[in-house]
């Protein structure tokens, strides 16, 4: 669902496929769901494949998904990244359980509303993991089984519910899509019955995948339309075939694929070899997409209020070598260091965790670190490349107000307990509303000492405290925080 900085990216290719050929529908395989009906109350097994991940949205009416599953996005885009999200879509995201919550029926139900004075919000949650891939010799499985919003014609212009992916390089970025890759697993505009597919990869404009439109393929909903009914969308990710392949299908059937000898090697390395992809559940209104098949959406004939129903969202793997290819410590050929339980920076864990940083107390510590989390890395050895620290901390202070958290990074070149270089960030004012916030660099640098030069032996530490409130705050870790280091 990203951008470059200055062209909005989910203008899709509009041609809707009537059908399929017998052959491309026996590849999909043999495992079969229902379409219709309410939630399963379970996610289904699948013979053959290792569940790695699931959440079937089970839980009290009104309630919030799972906070250990799932982040909240908010705003109309990310703190440094492109404004609406990079792609010109117009609502609001909220954490009201008004656009976001379980419905008491094994569903998650993300719904648009629109107040009197026009204005929209929804819902967009995105997972905390951002490990999904496919094992070395082996097939990644992604599927949600899902009703999008019941409304068509006028009354669904502007409607662009969505279930996709992005590689994780993007926490903290914002600004390097699409080469870090983006699956759309499921995207629909204007109630329009069709399911679209979409690989995002390479460069914006142009490249390999035609960016912005994106190597695409629709198709109608099989048997009841897709806003009628739950269907099953379904991404594979496989390795165990040569050239590796993508493959998508909508209840079962494959309707579009791409393979590694499309794309080249060097674009197909850029979007695969890092640690993962997260996913991401949404519904947008208005927006590039809705906006080249409907005139400029929504209209006054818009009804808001028809939700995107989720029943499950699982997580797959078959054969190869285990969920994810075994990471170094820290990563080796990356200046991306995780922030790891147990105070180290390296590569990501496999597991989310969060630790938490102690209160204020009431007192002013803008710019000194008390009482911080503090994070490390030792014998790093890298070239400087000119650049500047990136990092993104996923924040949040629960229901207190006025906390606000701070980040302090330094580098000591060789080892020798030497703070060469230090930067400490302006501090995050963290809302009072329960979920993670991304706090990045682009909060600004409020002070710094020293210069960068290569590091031989040398030690990265990061620092996180609270400069300024009563209650402490917590910080997301394991594979959800990170600094981007200014090294090759």
């Amino acid at each position: 669902m990203r951008t470059s900085r200055t062209r909005p990216r989910r203008h899709r290719r509009t041609t809707v496929l009537a059908g399929l050929t017998a052959a491309a529908i026996a590849l999909a395989g043999a495992f079969t769901v229902a379409t219709t009906g309410p939630a399963r109350g379970d996610v289904p097994a699948a013979p053959g494949w290792n569940l790695a991940w699931s959440d079937d949205f089970n839980g009290a009416s009104g309630a919030l998904p799972s906070s250990a599953n799932w982040q909240i996005d908010t705003g109309h885009g990310y703190p440094g990244g492109p404004g609406n999200w990079g792609t010109g879509e117009i609502q609001n995201y909220t954490a009201s359980p008004d656009n976001l919550s379980l419905d008491g029926n094994g569903n998650l139900r993300i719904t648009p509303l629109r107040d009197g004075a026009g204005n929209w919000t929804s819902g967009r949650i995105e997972t905390r993991r951002a490990d999904f891939k496919a094992p070395a010799g082996g097939t990644l499985r992604i599927e949600g089984r899902i009703q999008m919003p019941n409304v068509t014609g006028n009354a669904a212009l502007g409607y662009w519910p969505a279930f996709w992916a992005l590689g994780s390089p993007y926490r903290g970025n914002y600004w390097n899509w699409p080469g870090i890759g983006e699956f759309d697993i499921m995207e629909n505009v204007n109630g329009i019955n069709s399911v679209w597919g979409v690989l995002h990869c390479g460069v914006n404009p142009g490249g390999p995948c035609n960016e912005t439109t994106g190597l695409g393929n629709s198709r109608a909903c099989p048997g009841a339309g897709c806003q009628s009914a739950f269907h099953t969308y379904r991404f594979e990710w496989d390795r165990s075939v040569t050239p590796n392949a993508l493959r998508w299908y909508v209840d079962d059937q494959l309707f579009h694929s791409v393979t590694e000898s499309r794309l080249g090697a060097a674009t197909w390395a850029d979007m695969t070899n890092h640690a993962g992809y997260f996913l991401l559940l949404n519904l947008a209104v208005g927006g590039a997409f809705p906006n080249a098949l409907g005139g400029s959406t929504p209209t006054a004939e818009t009804v808001p209020g028809r939700p995107m129903l989720v029943d499950y969202v699982g997580v797959w793997t078959r054969g190869g070598s285990g969920t994810t290819d075994p990471p170094t410590d820290p990563p080796t050929g990356t200046s991306t260091l995780v922030l790891r339980s147990g105070g180290a920076l390296g590569a990501a864990q496999s597991a989310a965790s969060s630790v938490t940083v102690a209160s204020a107390g009431g007192g002013n510590y803008d710019g000194t670190p008390h009482s911080p989390q503090t994070f490390t890395a030792t014998g790093v050895t890298r070239a400087y490349d000119g650049g500047s620290t990136q990092f993104d901390v996923f924040a949040d202070s629960g229901t207190t107000i006025a906390n606000g958290q701070q980040v302090k990074v330094s580098y000591d070149r060789t080892g020798d307990g030497t703070w060469d270089r230090t930067e400490t960030y302006q501090y995050f004012a963290t809302d009072p509303v329960p979920g993670y916030e991304h706090y990045t660099q682009a909060k600004g640098l409020k002070a710094s000492t020293g210069s960068h030069g290569n590091l031989v032996g040398g030690t990265v530490k990061v620092e996180i405290w609270n400069a300024i409130g009563n209650g402490p705050g917590t910080v997301g870790v394991g594979n959800q925080s990170f600094v981007r280091i200014p090294f090759g």
